[in-house]
């Protein structure tokens, strides 16, 4: 009895994601354009999206409740 999983075995998933990807190739173009939009960002957006920060004002934990 091997305590090993064979060499060549390959699991559910894998199969699924291989196939899927056979299936439908431009899968791995469609990530690389929403990891670009939502993750590659260039130092000057990211500067920029600190500068806009930086004029927030603090909120209380429930804004939706009036104190008096």
């Amino acid at each position: 009895m091997p305590l090993l999983p064979a060499r060549h075995y390959v699991s559910d998933h894998t199969k699924f994601i291989g196939e899927l990807l056979d299936r439908k190739p431009e899968i791995e173009n469609e990530q690389r354009v929403g990891r670009k939009i939502w993750w590659d960002k260039l130092p000057s957006e990211v500067e920029a999206q600190r500068e806009m920060n930086q004029g927030r004002v603090p909120q209380k934990g429930y804004v939706y409740y009036a104190l008096k």
